[in-house]
């Protein structure tokens, strides 16, 4: 038993071939992480593969088309701006496990429909890929972070990552992975509380163990970033 997750890891079905779409900083250093665990990488970007095939080599990953990816992938991380999440290929990932590390940035422009607290950009996505399974993981800790905080199972400094989703199966498989690359996994909740793990959250950018992690999450509906999303879900249902 680990102790940021209330099930057993070991227990979920493992992935073996990881797909990520985004060569950025995270999806590349998500990559290294995941090919070092023992997974199959692929990494797609919007551009002609053989632009990013090198440096997927150097990764250990394999360069792909979003097409390609999607049919062999068991599972398909997103690594790459939220704004462009309308792009993604909803038909190519339906019936796919997706996990969803992007975040709403200021600097992509204002976003009324990216920045409603009234639901979490995560159910955003999951309406856009209406046919797969989205659940929310590794988007609260910086890039430097995943890169310089995983540690094997039972470390006593070992980080954190939370979860959230509304299929316990598919949380307790993304909760192995976080595992398999380093972390302790802890649930936040459904795939609506994926808002306690975005920007203006106290739990946003943390790099903390499971404890204050959790801690962070109990907080939250008191927190002034909580006060605003209840009121707001209280005044005007999301639908």
């Amino acid at each position: 038993m680990h102790p940021g997750y209330d099930g057993d890891v070991a227990e979920a079905s493992r992935i073996e071939t990881l797909g990520i779409i985004g060569a950025g900083r995270v999806g590349s250093v998500l990559a290294r992480l995941a090919v070092s665990a023992g997974y199959r990488v692929l990494l797609a970007a919007s551009s002609d593969p053989a632009r990013i095939a090198r440096a997927a080599r150097a990764l250990g990953a394999t360069a792909v088309g979003v097409a390609e990816l999607a049919r062999e992938a068991d599972a398909v991380l997103l690594a790459l701006p939220l704004s462009r999440h309308a792009t993604l290929p909803a038909e190519l990932l339906r019936g796919k496990l997706v996990i969803d590390a992007m975040n709403y940035w200021w600097g992509d422009g204002l976003r009324g429909d990216l920045d409603d607290p009234r639901t979490s950009t995560s159910e955003t996505v999951q309406r856009h890929l209406a046919g797969s399974r989205v659940v929310k993981a590794f988007n609260h800790m910086g890039y430097q972070d995943l890169e310089d905080e995983t540690r094997p199972a039972g470390t006593s400094d070992r980080k954190a990552i939370a979860i959230a989703g509304d299929d316990p199966d598919d949380v307790a498989r993304v909760a192995r992975v976080v595992d398999d690359l380093g972390f302790d996994p802890v649930v936040a909740g459904g795939l609506a509380s994926g808002i306690m793990l975005e920007p203006g959250a106290e739990a946003f950018g943390a790099d903390v163990d499971a404890a204050e992690l959790r801690a962070m999450l109990q907080r939250f509906p008191t927190s002034q970033r909580g006060i605003v999303v209840a009121r707001a879900r209280a005044a005007e249902p999301n639908s």
